[in-house]
């Protein structure tokens, strides 16, 4: 199989290589062909090497390291209440980034208008050109069509459905724009810096609704038309009343999400509208909030407890708005009693770490994955 300087790139990626003798190791390719393929690497900018006190008795190798200055990528993340945008270097290390009042509900075109004018801002700001850009990660809250970057039937986007939002962000920034849902976005980034060799990871984000990233072989697996992971709307068979956001009876959003809890929260005098406003009475130590989060971990759990067994992960986070210990504690009581042993026994479960800044990340490794593949960098090489 051919080995271009593009698949050299990937090696050094991903670790399987980090000097000229691994690549030598990894490919069995000539030692002048490595050369020519790492030297084009370093013309390109796409690699730097660094030293390395790695012992060997003779000259000390150098590190070879993917150039994470090499450009930038822009990433915005949409949520039911705000909207933040970023610029990243291509390690996802956020260099600037706005907080806007523009959410979800406010529609396609007054929300990315207002993105596209806070990013123009940042790279004003940063003094960064657009032809420096990569290209543009933009995560929302629903289930977006692998094929075409669309929203794909969002329950709680109204106005969303089908939107090209890649071709309104692409005409505004001349660059390639990635879409995708915010559960997948978070999950890949919490995978990138907390969990990079783990085979299988799941996110369950839980805010205003629930949501679930699936990452496989470093990958995130959407599905066939992007509604892989939305446990939200699994039909529960003892909650027929609860009415969701979709228009469904039972749904497990309609009892266990932010907007649910707080909800609740509202019947018993404590007011709240969605998880946000959960979130906040968790850390402020509200007894009822507590309470009220962990039985809706419960019932989260038995949901999460037929993904386990079904993907058998080793890894489940638990991120998002209502992300507590009350959350995760509700959760793992019934997870683990209704898994198979088998399905648990190497399985890390625990609390996010990144927080809001996990889907930038992702959205940024996205970008990374698609614009520096092999193939992209073979090509651009040629060119």
């Amino acid at each position: 199989m051919p080995t271009g300087p593009g698949e050299v790139l990937d090696l050094i990626r991903s670790g399987r290589a980090a000097t000229r003798g691994d690549v030598l190791d990894v490919t069995g390719l000539s030692r002048m062909t490595v050369a020519q393929r790492i030297d084009a690497l370093l013309a390109a900018g796409l690699v730097v090497e660094n030293g390395t006190d790695r012992a060997t008795g003779g000259r000390r190798p150098m590190r070879l390291e993917f150039n994470s200055g090499h450009s930038y990528v822009l990433a915005s993340t949409v949520d039911t209440r705000q909207t933040r945008t970023a610029i990243t270097d291509l390690a996802g290390r956020v260099l600037l980034e706005d907080l806007i009042d523009v959410a979800v509900v406010d529609g396609p075109e007054r929300t990315l208008k207002a993105i596209t004018a806070s990013a123009g801002e940042l790279l004003e700001r940063a003094g960064i050109a657009t032809t420096s850009v990569s290209g543009f990660g933009i995560s929302v809250p629903g289930p977006v069509d692998p094929e075409t970057g669309r929203p794909s039937q969002p329950p709680i986007m109204p106005g969303w459905d089908a939107y090209p939002i890649p071709d309104h962000l692409g005409e505004e920034f001349s660059v390639p724009v990635l879409v995708a849902n915010d559960a997948d976005a978070a999950a890949l980034g919490e995978h990138t810096v907390g969990f990079p060799h783990s085979r299988a990871l799941c996110l369950v984000k839980v805010s205003t609704g629930i949501g679930t990233g699936i990452i496989i072989d470093g990958k995130v697996y959407r599905g066939i038309d992007g509604g892989a992971g939305d446990i939200g709307h699994v039909r529960l068979a003892h909650h027929t009343d609860a009415l969701c956001q979709c228009g469904a009876h039972g749904c497990l959003a309609a009892v266990a999400s932010g907007r649910a809890v707080a909800r609740e929260l509202t019947e018993i005098g404590i007011p709240a509208t969605s998880g946000r406003d959960v979130g906040a009475l968790l850390a402020r130590g509200d007894v009822d909030a507590a309470r009220l989060t962990q039985q809706a971990g419960r019932t989260i759990g038995e949901v999460m407890a037929t993904v386990v067994c079904l993907l058998n992960p080793g890894v489940v986070l638990v991120g998002g708005a209502l992300a507590s210990p009350p959350l995760l504690s509700g959760m793992q009581e019934t997870l683990y009693p209704l898994s198979l042993p088998r399905a648990t026994r190497h399985l890390t479960m625990r609390l996010a770490t990144l927080g809001e800044g996990a889907a930038i990340v992702g959205l940024t490794r996205l970008v990374v994955d698609r614009e520096f593949s092999a193939a992209a960098v073979n090509a651009r090489l040629a060119a």
